[in-house]
């Protein structure tokens, strides 16, 4: 892991270089970051939050998540990983943001838990647009059923899309990234109760300057960038 002092003026670089991109695509809105901190330890964290340098984690799982997170965290903590229904209870009282409700069962079971719980869950639906037997997420083609199908959960927000993009060279990046953009502006036409395009979650350490020049990105998850390789 690198020098805390080093990774302080990571996360100052990376918050230039976005602000840098962002004004090239002549954009405004603000850009959430969102760290991802799998495999670093607890004190990092703290020293994140003691020198407010971020003020969103994300977990990709949920055991990670639990052995870090304090009741009077300042941070915004994200479930950014695959959820398995059976960790839902753990971590809905948790976390702002879910990024990774992509079937039925679990959108019941995150409704189930937030019920019991007394919250509201703010999901993103992910969408596994490589089509890859890796990852999670919805096809794209199927995106539009299933927003349809999580409609009028009493419990549940849909946030927005989230997306762990292929790995693969840079033009057919940029087209994947071109169709989620795509896929987020029929989401804003298809707005009403608890369904809103508030996010579109894309883009990690490798690709987050495409993400945010033709993905449409507003929210990204890096990681290395800031922290170096995992250990």
């Amino acid at each position: 892991m690198l020098a805390y002092e080093q990774i302080k003026a990571n996360i100052e670089t990376l918050k230039r270089r976005v602000s840098d991109v962002v004004a090239k695509c002549g954009r405004s809105d603000e850009i959430a970051i969102v760290a991802a901190t799998k495999t670093q330890p607890k004190e990092l964290i703290d020293f994140i939050e003691q020198n407010k340098l971020l003020s969103d984690v994300g977990e990709n799982r949920v055991q990670e998540l639990l052995t870090k997170y304090t009741p009077d965290s300042t941070l915004n903590w994200h479930l950014i990983g695959q959820l398995q229904t059976n960790k839902v209870k753990y971590i809905i009282d948790k976390v702002v943001l879910i990024h990774s409700l992509d079937r039925s069962s679990l959108a019941d079971e995150i409704q189930k838990q937030a019920v019991k719980h007394g919250v509201t869950a703010h999901c993103l639906i992910e969408v596994n647009m490589g089509s890859e037997l890796s990852k999670g997420g919805v096809e794209p083609e199927e995106l539009m059923s299933f927003v349809d199908s999580v409609r009028g959960y009493s419990a549940i927000e849909v946030d927005g899309i989230m997306s762990v993009m292929p790995n693969v060279e840079t033009a057919p990046l940029i087209g994947y990234y071109r169709k989620f953009a795509a896929m987020f502006e029929q989401l804003k036409r298809s707005e009403g109760g608890n369904i809103h395009a508030k996010y579109c979650s894309c883009g990690m350490t490798n690709d987050y300057e495409i993400a945010l020049e033709y993905g449409g990105s507003n929210m990204i998850r890096p990681g290395r960038v800031l922290f170096g390789q995992r250990n």
